[in-house]
């Protein structure tokens, strides 16, 4: 009996010594934790209240700590920010959508600060305000030396607000009052038909009721019996998760996982379900991605391609799989922090770069091709995590020319437009306005006196040849011959109004349509002309080739 008691004891101290050298441990490590970070908490504070107290010039004490807190937060990912209670305005924009305001865009041309756009039906549009007003003067504070940051600053303001801006129009001032507006911006700007009777959306951004939005322009679009649907993403940076999973839920049954977060602490680990019934879980689907398309257009367009329920297009997305949260700080203050990872139905992170390592000149590195794991999507296909979302159908972007860059930069379109509109005052409706050759050679006429001059990879490349070959001596007819290269491209260059006439048609077409029609005049214009969109339509009217994508290779 009393071998069986030691025995007992034996075992029962066996159990409890670890536990107990594991719970000092733990409670070690918590205090050296907490240690730490009192001891940096202390320094920092003796820093700054010494550099306030005795430094030689005068400091601003919110610039001090917002620049330390800046860097600091540098040291993480660019998503983790702070925001002092004067950016509150910029966290409601980012989050909802919304911000306190005018309604119109604005941009800095030269010397001028200049109404780019103003939005449909919005305080800025219904006072009268026009794109090509210069802005003179906001609430009697002068424009004159100001960027596009400072006045955007006078023109937000508390909703119900009074504003009065002076602008300059066709060399005349006027003056505009009115009441500023909750402003909440259009996530799907624009749905309709396109094609051989196919449906389109394009979603702008996931804040707010963006699902709601995308669920109302799908059933008006089923209404009208389209046999395909073209989700557009391209250029969408995401925003709220929910709103992600509830688009999901349009178009996959209840009761399937769609994203997961996994975070330092419990209760950042989630799993995020569909909830309700689908609306349609049998209509195609391709979802248009590019470059851009980033954080919640990623679960949107990754959990349907694992769930193999639509086809995805276009360019490989941008790669963010990190959720942020916004925490209120003190004094109006907040931050907002990554807080975790988010998982696709495969399982996969789609999380592009690694900002926890990075090389030796401190940026952060992208996640190696070796380090990359594969996953299975519902059919059994191969996806493949750390890298965005890559397309079933890989589109070669389209790049800009140079001298329509420089078109574009120099608001030599944007101007040709406001002047367009003083000699026009109607056009055809935005589907059937084209850009006729009369017009593009009275554009041509337009920019035939205005600075467009624009470099090229070529001239630069030639540029730099053409110094050392000075400095290593060479003969001067090499010289000669590549003097002779830079004329000839000279004159070449010349043409480029003409050997780029129907990029820049395009860039036209998009800035005059819009005067006239707003962003679903533009949006309804560009799509006639948008190849990927043509290609979707393609894949869509061609269901073999588009169910075959979705089987296993």
């Amino acid at each position: 009996m009393k071998n069986i008691k030691r025995i007992i004891s034996i075992i029962v101290l066996a159990i409890i010594l670890p536990l107990n050298i594991i719970a000092q441990n733990e409670n070690s490590n918590q205090e050296d934790k907490s240690f730490e970070l009192s001891k940096n908490l202390e320094i920092f504070s003796a820093v700054y209240r010494n550099l306030y107290t005795t430094y030689v010039d005068e400091i601003k004490p919110g610039d001090l700590v917002k620049t330390a807190i800046d860097a600091m937060l540098n040291k993480l990912d660019p998503y983790t920010n702070y925001y002092p209670e004067s950016e509150m305005e910029d966290v409601k924009l980012q989050l909802l959508g919304q911000y306190g305001g005018i309604g119109a865009l604005i941009h800095q041309n030269k010397d001028n600060v200049v109404i780019s756009e103003p939005y449909e039906d919005l305080p800025a549009y219904i006072a009268g305000l026009k794109a090509g007003d210069i802005i003179l003067e906001v609430n009697g504070q002068t424009a004159k030396g100001k960027n596009s940051d400072q006045v955007r600053e006078y023109l937000r303001g508390q909703a119900g607000s009074t504003i009065t801006i002076k602008v300059l129009r066709d060399n005349q001032e006027k003056t505009f009052s009115f009441k500023r507006k909750e402003i909440s911006l259009p996530n799907v700007p624009y749905s309709g038909i396109v094609g051989d009777n196919m449906g389109y959306i394009k979603l702008n951004e996931y804040t707010r009721d963006a699902a709601n939005n995308v669920l109302y322009a799908f059933n008006t679009l089923k209404k009208q019996n389209i046999k395909g649907l073209i989700v557009d993403l391209r250029g969408n940076g995401g925003g709220l998760l929910n709103e992600a999973v509830d688009i999901v839920n349009i178009f996959v049954d209840k009761g399937q996982s769609v994203v997961s977060t996994k975070g330092k602490t419990e209760d950042k680990n989630q799993t995020f379900k569909t909830s309700h019934k689908a609306i349609d879980t049998n209509i195609p689907i391709v979802v248009l991605v590019d470059g851009s398309s980033a954080s919640a257009s990623e679960i949107t367009a990754g959990s349907l391609q694992d769930f193999d329920r639509a086809v995805i297009m276009g360019q490989r997305s941008f790669g963010k799989g990190l959720v942020q949260n916004i925490i209120p700080l003190i004094y109006n203050s907040q931050m907002k922090i990554t807080v975790s990872k988010y998982y696709i139905p495969s399982g996969r992170c789609i999380q592009a770069i690694d900002y926890f390592h990075r090389d030796n000149k401190g940026k952060a590195v992208k996640v190696a091709d070796s380090l990359r794991t594969a996953f299975k999507t519902k059919n059994g296909r191969t996806v493949y995590d750390g890298y965005g979302i890559e397309p079933d159908v890989l589109i070669e972007p389209e790049y800009a020319s140079n001298i329509s860059i420089a078109i574009i930069t120099k608001f030599l379109a944007f101007d040709y437009a406001t002047e367009f509109v003083k000699k026009h005052k109607t056009i055809p409706p935005a589907k059937d306005f084209v850009i006729t050759d009369e017009i593009y050679d009275d554009f041509v006429a337009f920019v035939k006196d205005k600075d467009y001059s624009y470099k090229t990879e070529s001239e630069e490349d030639l540029k730099d040849l053409l110094e050392d070959v000075k400095k290593e001596k060479y003969d001067s007819a090499i010289l000669n011959e590549i003097k002779d290269i830079q004329t000839k491209l000279n004159d070449d260059k010349k043409n480029d109004l003409y050997k780029f006439k129907k990029d820049i048609k395009e860039i036209l077409l998009s800035e005059i349509v819009v005067r006239y029609y707003n962003q679903k005049g533009r949006i309804e214009a560009m799509l006639k002309l948008d190849p990927e969109v043509k290609q979707a339509v393609e894949l869509l009217n061609n269901q073999e080739k588009y169910k075959n994508i979705l089987k296993i290779k």
